[in-house]
């Protein structure tokens, strides 16, 4: 792998005022078991996103089919003084159907407090630590009882299991229903120029008015921002591209900025395994584009000026 630059680095923020600091950029994990690294690149590949200042890493129990977890902690057992430099953040609350789990007889969801707590066990075999820095409810389950979340989050909490607590996907409504019963750190939604909505159903106003930062999952929308596609995707491409050329930046880097510029202080989610892309990530935390640039983009995403 090409080597982190040494001029190149990634601030940190806190979640909230209660929060843990988060790198500004955090690495996801879910595909980690799919590329193909032996243990010595996947240390190497650690060591590197730290020396970018990359320092947070996002798992969930389900990821790689519930494998990610111990194939990211054998990286951590093959050299232990990892662990002091990172915070690992994990998610619970999917049952999916797997080989894994042969007793899931239909793919639902599961916030019981027996279930967190028997996930965040499992998380933590499967890393090789005693603790996670940040658990997250993975989905909103229609069947979940706040009192018994928050409860459960306070237990985890007392026992030194997990030091801070948030949801994932969760509606403003969810989030403020469950945290004000226990403080949450952040909410991890979907957000890109190809999926706008957390800018207009309240998730990021509700987020910013509480002080707490957004994880954004699917920053470049899977990959999409950078194929062909229907003709409003390429008009949208064709702005990033326009304006990645004004700045003088890559076109990642533009799509990453124009997401970190939303004054809730978003924190996205890498998922790659090349450094490179990584680093292109952590660019985007050194530049801001003009506010004619950023609705440039916002309006091709939209397909229609602002009013």
């Amino acid at each position: 792998m090409t080597a982190a630059s040494s001029d190149l680095t990634c601030p940190s923020l806190p979640t909230s005022a209660q929060g843990p600091r988060l790198s500004r950029i955090v690495a996801g994990m879910w595909r980690m078991n799919e590329w193909n690294m032996t243990v010595a690149q996947r240390v190497d590949f650690l060591e590197q996103c730290l020396a970018l200042g990359v320092s947070s890493f996002d798992h969930a129990d389900i990821y790689g089919g519930y494998g990610v977890e111990a194939v990211f902690g054998a990286a951590l057992a093959a050299q232990p003084s990892l662990r002091a430099r990172m915070q690992l953040v994990s998610k619970c609350g999917i049952k999916l159907l797997s080989d894994a789990r042969p007793a899931h007889t239909i793919q639902h969801y599961d916030t019981s407090a027996g279930h967190i707590v028997a996930s965040v066990e499992h998380s933590l075999r499967q890393l090789g630590t005693d603790r996670l820095d940040l658990l997250l409810i993975h989905r909103p389950d229609p069947l979940m009882d706040f009192d018994e979340v928050a409860d459960t989050f306070g237990r985890l909490r007392r026992d030194g299991k997990v030091l801070h607590f948030g949801v994932s996907n969760f509606s403003r409504h969810q989030f403020e229903s469950l945290h004000r019963r226990i403080a949450l750190v952040t909410n991890q939604v979907e957000f890109s120029p190809l999926c706008t909505a957390p800018l207009f159903d309240e998730t990021f106003d509700g987020l910013q008015d509480l002080g707490v930062a957004p994880m954004i999952w699917s920053p470049l929308a899977g990959g999409q921002l950078f194929k062909g596609g229907d003709q409003a995707g390429e008009r949208l491409r064709a702005v990033i591209g326009q304006v990645a050329e004004e700045v003088g930046q890559s076109f990642a880097s533009v799509a990453y900025a124009w997401i970190m510029q939303l004054p809730c202080k978003p924190l996205p989610l890498t998922g790659s395994g090349r450094i490179e892309a990584i680093a292109d990530a952590v660019r985007a935390t050194q530049f801001s584009l003009s506010r004619s640039q950023w609705f440039e983009i916002l309006r091709a995403a939209r397909g229609h000026e602002v009013a």
